[in-house]
């Protein structure tokens, strides 16, 4: 096999970066950052991302690394190609464009929700933010953090998508500083808002709408919210 098909698919470094600034991009364009706490949700989000679409596009590295303990589930494939980088497919041995499975819709429509839930939830985060008003509308009805599950679901539906190493390693980590900033947000909440925001976070879950099973939570206790 020479090198060039060992990589198929491979090397694509300025796809790799269109990519890459599309999601940022787009991200950047609603969540319009003021304070140090935003840039580091999105820098987070970005870092994510860059990760993500440089083994997508440029390095395999993940497939590189694992390629003899796939082989062993899926005898045959050529591991080291693009479409073999799609990991569950190839790791159930499914034959076939991978962009065609049920696995890859269930991505995609992770992806699309969480941005469709950035675009919501900023949105109204924004007009409240110039009225000066605690944001209860749209998405912020169901959930309090409507923002940052938005980030999340887009993660977990490039991880159903293209896991790799190092995005796998970062998800939980990215997970808890979000879980962090939310609870910095939601003192600096209480103190602005005060009984309208108690009143508020009483009746309102923390990151999972109640038909999803969440629950409310005591305000300043948002690590442990749904």
């Amino acid at each position: 096999m020479t090198e060039h098909a060992a990589f198929s698919g491979y090397g694509l470094w300025l796809l790799a970066f269109v990519n890459s600034v599309f999601f940022i991009v787009f991200a950047l364009s609603f969540a319009k950052p003021q304070t140090a706490r935003d840039w580091r949700s999105l820098g987070a989000f970005s870092a994510f991302i860059v990760a993500l679409f440089t083994e997508m596009y440029g390095f395999p590295l993940t497939l590189y690394l694992l390629a003899p303990w796939l082989q062993s589930f899926a005898p045959g494939a050529d591991i080291l190609t693009h479409n073999a980088g799609h990991f569950w497919p190839t790791l159930l041995g499914w034959r076939g464009d991978p962009h065609f499975t049920p696995i890859h819709w269930l991505s995609d429509g992770l992806i699309v929700a969480g941005l469709w839930l950035l675009v919501e939830s900023w949105t109204v985060l924004h007009r409240a933010q110039a009225a000066g008003a605690l944001a209860v509308e749209g998405p912020y009805k169901a959930i309090r953090h409507p923002q940052y599950l938005a980030f999340i679901l887009v993660m977990i539906g490039f991880l159903v998508q293209w896991p790799t190493i190092l995005t796998a390693l970062m998800f939980p980590v990215l997970v808890f500083m979000y879980l962090r900033l939310a609870k910095s947000e939601e003192r600096e909440a209480e103190a602005q808002f005060g009984d309208q925001w108690r009143a508020y976070a009483a009746r309102t879950p923390g990151f999972l709408p109640r038909f999803l099973g969440g629950r409310v939570t005591p305000p300043g206790n948002v690590a442990s919210a749904s």
